[in-house]
């Protein structure tokens, strides 16, 4: 199990990544290449997902849920 501490850093660096995922499928598609540019729309969701995953973890824990 990981502390509140590792799991509140986990949570950011996915956000980061969720974010970095989305910017580069928005300047993807429009540059044209669609393709890509919804792969990783696909993967800022999948992150997304991840993340608020772990977000529940952390408020289960602190018993706010």
């Amino acid at each position: 199990m990981k502390t509140d501490e590792q799991l509140k850093a986990r949570i950011k660096e996915l956000g980061r990544e969720m974010t970095n995922y989305s910017r580069q499928g928005v300047e993807l598609t429009e540059q044209g290449d669609r393709k890509q540019g919804h792969q990783m729309m696909k993967l800022a969701h999948e992150t997304s997902r991840r993340c608020q995953v772990l977000i529940g973890e952390l408020l289960r824990r602190q018993g706010q849920v």
